[in-house]
């Protein structure tokens, strides 16, 4: 991208915004929204700078051209079984450490919001269609989604160097947010940070975070609680195979002297293997949640297990918003046929992996679910152990919570995927009206649904309450999301009193 392109004279269509970095030009929409689009927020990490701490992005002379998308973090091309109904966006380019911000009003003073993308921390991006942000700039928030460091390069670690650069990049992203988004008419001390699946991992990892504090002080999220990291003889195993695969030293030299691409290529190796075989002496913690990148818990940037941390205090300033689907784990399941073909004791493997080893606990689960399949039982496991109880957990221990579940059913696969992991997105953002849901959604989906969970995030971003009560270890009261909203109170407590409670 040219950053010396003329200067172009201010106008309603050709608004232009200052940074740290200098002015960009952005692109006047509808409902007075303006966006900026792919606006640096560090220098590209590549060759010096690469498996290296991100670096402030150069300054730039005249006004930098931000009408249109920037480049995407280098990622395999093809989503992993069962995503393809998950829309994304990958372009090339060195530039990729970049931000979009959609806003209501230049001059404003608007609650600012942050959203981190997921895809199992191996892909994703800020542009992607759903995420577009008009909609909560119409609602009077300035809106900003982010890119960062994906797969080997923002998460492997060895034991050298630094690791979770991927979490420094999210950081670099909030302190810009920090120091620039006054010109874009937005508040600093009022920025809500939210993600989804790998980006509410995120959110709860830099709520633990000793680097990120004071830089949000509301956080939603969705699909994504604070158990989901790595311990570093886990992230060496994976460093160890990547390695073996490159013909390099297991350093991070070595991994570095591999062009990115075919770094990319071998991870993708690498989660295979760990699919097929997910075994603990082979993978660690990788052998539980199947991801080989996650944060790492390598005592310093990230101290500890985020929820730990936060049940012992960090962020407790900080209001909370987290919630889960009614049925994450049919994505990985339905679309690609293994709900139908898993063996029946795939349900006690999946309940015993995550805590519930009581005796009884599957079966309480079927007879809760008369007519079920068996792979429909799996999926409500799965989705209990992986997501919703972390989310529960993660709620009582927080002394500011609110807690949601989304349960609208997709008719897509004969009804069969539900309320389905990323299914909340379009309907969050607003963006139903967006042809790459339409296989997601079945291609109907309610519009007054979509303005009530679009509401609620939009409240909860300008007043911390999003419309019901708080959750406690007491109360344990939730919004569920459906066709018809309701306030629910310890929701199917008896599969919960199945789980450990830490």
């Amino acid at each position: 991208m040219d950053t010396s392109a003329e200067t172009h004279p201010h106008s309603d269509q050709q608004p232009v915004a200052s940074t740290s970095s200098g002015p960009v030009r952005g692109r006047r929409q509808d409902h007075g929204v303006t966006a900026f689009l792919g606006v640096p927020f560090a220098a590209p990490p590549i060759g010096a700078l690469r498996f290296q701490p991100p670096a402030p992005p150069a300054a730039w002379s005249g006004v930098r051209d931000a009408t249109g998308f920037g480049p995407t973090a280098p990622q395999a091309p093809n989503p992993a079984e069962g995503l393809p109904l998950l829309p994304n966006r990958v372009a090339p380019g060195d530039d990729f450490l970049n931000l979009n911000v959609w806003t209501p009003d230049l001059e404003g003073d608007a609650p600012v919001m942050v959203f981190i993308h997921g895809g199992s921390f191996t892909s994703g991006s800020g542009s992607v269609s759903v995420y577009d942000g008009s909609r909560f700039a119409r609602d009077g928030v300035v809106l900003v989604t982010i890119n960062y460091r994906l797969g080997a390069d923002g998460f492997f670690w060895t034991g050298d160097g630094v690791p979770n650069l991927g979490l420094l990049d999210q950081v670099a992203a909030l302190e810009w947010v920090r120091d620039n988004i006054r010109a874009f008419g937005g508040d600093p001390a009022r920025v809500t940070l939210f993600g989804e699946s790998a980006g509410g991992m995120s959110v709860c990892a830099l709520m633990a975070m000793p680097r990120a504090t004071g830089l949000f002080h509301r956080a939603i999220a969705e699909s994504g609680a604070g158990v989901s990291v790595i311990s570093p003889e886990s992230a060496r195993k994976v460093a160890t195979r990547l390695a073996e695969i490159l013909g390099v030293a297991p350093t991070r030299d070595g991994i570095a002297s591999v062009p990115v691409e075919a770094l990319v290529t071998a991870s993708t190796q690498v989660a295979g293997e760990a699919a097929k075989k997910p075994r603990r002496k082979l993978w660690g913690d990788v052998a539980k949640n199947l991801m080989i990148f996650e944060p790492v818990v390598d005592g310093d940037i990230l101290p500890g297990r985020p929820e730990d941390l936060i049940a012992a205090g960090a962020a407790h300033n900080v209001e909370l918003l987290i919630g889960t689907n009614a049925d994450e784990a049919r994505l990985f399941f339905v679309p690609s046929g293994a709900a139908d073909t898993m063996p029946g004791l795939a349900a006690n493997l999946f309940a015993w992996t995550f805590g519930a080893r009581r005796p009884g606990t599957v079966g309480r689960y079927r007879r809760n679910r008369p007519g079920a399949r068996k792979g429909d039982v799996t999926a409500a496991i799965l989705t209990d152990g992986y997501y919703r109880m972390p989310a529960l957990r993660l709620a009582a221990a927080h002394p500011h919570a609110h807690v949601y579940e989304f349960a609208w059913q997709s008719p897509a696969f004969g009804g069969r995927l539900g309320a389905c992991h990323a299914i909340e997105l379009p309907f969050v953002f607003d963006t139903l009206d967006d042809p790459a849901v339409a296989e997601l959604t079945g291609g109907s989906a309610p519009a007054d649904l979509a303005t009530s969970v679009h509401d609620a995030w939009v409240r909860f971003a300008t007043t911390g309450d999003p419309g019901w009560a708080p959750y406690t270890a007491e109360s344990r009261t939730s919004m569920r999301f459906d066709v018809e909203n309701r306030v629910t109170v310890d929701d199917r407590a008896d599969e919960r009193a199945l789980w450990p409670k830490r």
